[in-house]
C-alpha cells in the first residue's frame, strides 16, 4: 500500500538533455526538506548522469551551477539513488563506473518503489 508521504521520481533525462537535469534534483532535495521521503530511480538515459565525473560536465543553463550541486544536495537529505542494471548495460557502464552512492536493481525494484509512493514524478 503507497504511503501518502513518499514520493519516487524516475529519471529518463541523461547528459545528452542537460535542460531537462537539474529540476528532477531540485524537486526531490525541496521534498525531502518538506519532510516527505523522497527515492530517485535512473533508467535509459538518467543513468549517464550516475556516472564518475558527468555530472561536473552537465550545465542546464550556461553559467549556472552544475547537475553535480543538484545531485550533492540530494546526497545530503540522504535521497537514496537506485539504478536501473538494463540501462547500465544499454550505456556499457559498469558498477566501478558509477558514484559510490548508487544502489543497483532492475525493473522490478522500480515496480517496488513506485507501488509504494503515493507520487511517481518523471523527468
Amino acid at each position: 500500500m503507497a504511503d501518502e508521504n513518499k514520493i519516487l521520481i524516475v529519471m529518463t533525462s541523461g547528459k545528452d538533455t542537460p535542460r531537462r537535469c537539474a529540476t528532477p534534483f531540485f524537486f526531490a532535495s525541496l521534498a525531502a526538506a518538506m519532510d516527505y521521503e523522497v527515492e530517485m530511480f535512473f533508467t535509459i538515459d538518467g543513468t549517464t548522469l550516475l556516472e564518475k565525473g558527468v555530472a561536473e560536465t552537465v550545465f542546464p543553463r550556461e553559467g549556472g551551477e552544475s547537475v553535480a550541486k543538484y545531485m550533492q544536495d540530494c546526497i545530503e537529505a540522504e535521497i537514496p539513488f537506485y539504478c536501473c542494471s538494463a540501462s547500465m548495460e544499454l550505456h556499457g557502464l559498469k558498477e566501478e563506473d558509477l558514484i559510490d552512492y548508487v544502489t543497483f536493481g532492475g525493473g522490478a525494484k522500480m515496480w517496488e518503489l513506485a507501488e509504494d509512493a503515493a507520487k511517481v514524478l518523471t523527468f
